[in-house]
C-alpha cells in the first residue's frame, strides 16, 4: 500500500481524516476515493493476515525477477492512498484505541481517535 506523508495530500477534503475499517471491495475503493481527494485513511487490518483481498489473485505483484509475489493487485488497486495499520478489534486493547480507554496511548491509537469520520463494513468475529 502506498503511503502518502501526513500533510502533503491536496484535494477538495484535504485535512479529513478518515478511519477505514472496511474489507473485501466496496469499502476499500470508496475510502480509496476519499484519500484521492486529500484525506488521510488509517486502514486498520488485522495482524498477520491483512485484508482478505491481499491474497486474492491472480494476478500478483511481481518482483524484480518478473516471479509473483504474495501481494495482489487487486489489493493494491482498491486500497491507494491510504496507510494501514494491523490492530485486533476483536481484543480488549484492539478496541480501546478509537475510544482512547485503558491507557491506548501510542501514535497510531492518537491518531485513530482524532479521526473525522469512520468508515465500516467488518463482519462480526
Amino acid at each position: 500500500m502506498t503511503e502518502t506523508p501526513t500533510g502533503t495530500q491536496t484535494g477538495p477534503i484535504t485535512g479529513i481524516r478518515i478511519l477505514d475499517l472496511s474489507r473485501i471491495l466496496a469499502g476499500p475503493v470508496c475510502t480509496q476515493l476519499l484519500g484521492d481527494y486529500g484525506s488521510d485513511v488509517i486502514k486498520i487490518e488485522k495482524p498477520g493476515a491483512g485484508d482478505d483481498t491481499r491474497k486474492w489473485g491472480p494476478p500478483f505483484v511481481q518482483d524484480a525477477d518478473g516471479n509473483d509475489t504474495e501481494e495482489s493487485t487487486f489489493y493494491l488497486c482498491a486500497n491507494r492512498n491510504k496507510r494501514s495499520v494491523a490492530v485486533d478489534i476483536s481484543l480488549a486493547d484492539g478496541q480501546d484505541i478509537p475510544g482512547g480507554r485503558a491507557g491506548a496511548d501510542s501514535q497510531t491509537a492518537r491518531q485513530v481517535r482524532r479521526a473525522d469520520r469512520e468508515f465500516s463494513s467488518r463482519r462480526a468475529g
